[in-house]
């Protein structure tokens, strides 16, 4: 159990956020990207509307789109028929912002013949610079004509930014004798860090859950999925993690914290924490993935403490760009973790494919072979393994190695 979640595996299918019955979705190039074969509008649509929940960034600058998306969530009573979303311009701190992203509801609306404020809105690129919305004005008719319940990936390719592939995954589940779906995309690469990521995550699911268990779920989720990922620690502004539930399963609605609502809650928790590795997994310039495991821990917190000052450290992260087994860099993140926890009780180790090694135990590191440190560490999943002996509680972080490549993407991201 991880916050009151149980860890179950699910049978993924395929599908994405059209996996779930009764949701379209389409995406294309409407100009914002130079780049033709790059999509970078989309749209995904429910055939009725849905409950909805969301969480965005913590950060204080908020881009335009999010003040949207939360004024037409209010005003529908949390439901939304689907959201519309770019890439390239994150149309955020410009003066005509909260403008442009109503513009990009109503020309959808209007596509879909439906209300403005039954469409959310989302953003992802550059900050600061003006959306220019007539290429979005120019396209939507077509967005809107091409929809598809087989279009996930059209839309899935229209949000990413640096990303080099794109993140999706959908599962199957039963609730009370119903079969349900869920499937969820997301983008994100860079400007990477807790609390939420610069990341925009779409998930829809055709489970009748009510509004206010939804949210709950999904911000009990967030806390140990989304919320302990690092790429490179900036948050950024447009950060979103939108969750739509269409109810066209047609089991009885999910209203009380019951089996089925744990049953719910656990396959949200296995699309969110793969889209997360997925996420951690094509950090900017990554080449390895890295997941720190804090187990024995006296509470959820400091689990998810330590583990995230593992994650984000740039010299662990270094480290193991360089398959360089120098434990020392852990230790001393696990030592700065703002948690209160006895350092003499804990154990750390360090595995992959190729084998596991123990480094540290009883207050002091141990010998082990750095031979085989190295031969562990040239794998491209590392895993951390730290157990403070100090209670039952455990946690997960996710981040990725840092490489040269990152300096030379983020360079030149504008030009």
């Amino acid at each position: 159990m991880i916050n009151g979640i149980e860890e179950k595996q699910f049978a993924t299918i395929e599908g994405g956020v059209c996996a779930a019955k009764g949701f379209k979705a389409n995406g294309l190039n409407c100009g914002l990207n130079k780049d033709k074969n790059k999509n970078d509008l989309g749209l995904v649509v429910s055939d009725v509307m849905c409950n909805a929940a969301a969480v965005y960034t913590t950060n204080k600058v908020k881009g335009a789109p999010i003040l949207v998306t939360k004024a037409h969530l209010a005003a529908c009573g949390g439901r939304t028929r689907g959201f519309i979303a770019n890439s390239k311009n994150a149309n955020t701190c410009n003066i005509d912002g909260v403008e442009k992203a109503e513009a990009m509801c109503q020309l959808a609306a209007k596509a879909l013949g439906i209300q403005p404020e039954e469409i959310v809105v989302a953003s992802t690129g550059v900050i600061a610079q003006i959306l220019p919305i007539e290429p979005i004005a120019e396209h939507v008719e077509e967005l809107a004509a091409g929809l598809s319940y087989e279009g996930n990936q059209k839309a899935a390719n229209a949000i990413m930014t640096t990303d080099t592939v794109m993140k999706e995954i959908a599962v199957e589940f039963e609730l009370d004798g119903k079969s349900c779906r869920m499937g969820g995309m997301a983008k994100g690469s860079g400007m990477i860090h807790p609390n939420m990521a610069t990341t925009l995550n779409f998930i829809t699911t055709d489970a009748a859950v009510g509004s206010e268990l939804l949210q709950k779920a999904l911000s009990d989720v967030v806390k140990v999925t989304y919320n302990c990922l690092s790429v490179d620690g900036d948050t950024s502004t447009n950060d979103t993690v939108l969750l739509m539930a269409n109810g066209l399963a047609g089991n009885p609605e999910v209203t009380s914290e019951s089996e089925e609502y744990k049953i719910f809650k656990s396959a949200l928790y296995f699309v969110m924490m793969n889209l997360t590795r997925m996420l951690a997994k094509d950090g900017e310039g990554a080449s390895k993935l890295i997941e720190c495991t804090c187990a024995g821990a006296p509470d959820l917190d400091t689990a998810i403490t330590v583990a995230r000052s593992v994650v984000r450290s740039p010299l662990v992260k270094s480290a193991m760009f360089g398959r360089d087994a120098n434990c020392g860099r852990i230790f001393c993140a696990i030592g700065y973790a703002e948690a209160d926890f006895d350092i003499d009780r804990m154990e750390v180790a360090m595995s992959s494919e190729n084998g596991r090694v123990e480094v540290y135990r009883d207050g002091a590191g141990i010998e082990f072979s750095e031979e085989k440190a190295e031969e562990i560490l040239s794998a491209d999943e590392i895993f951390i393994h730290i157990d403070l002996h100090q209670g039952d509680a455990y946690a997960k972080a996710w981040g990725c190695d840092l490489t040269y490549d990152y300096v030379r993407i983020n360079g030149d991201y504008r030009t």
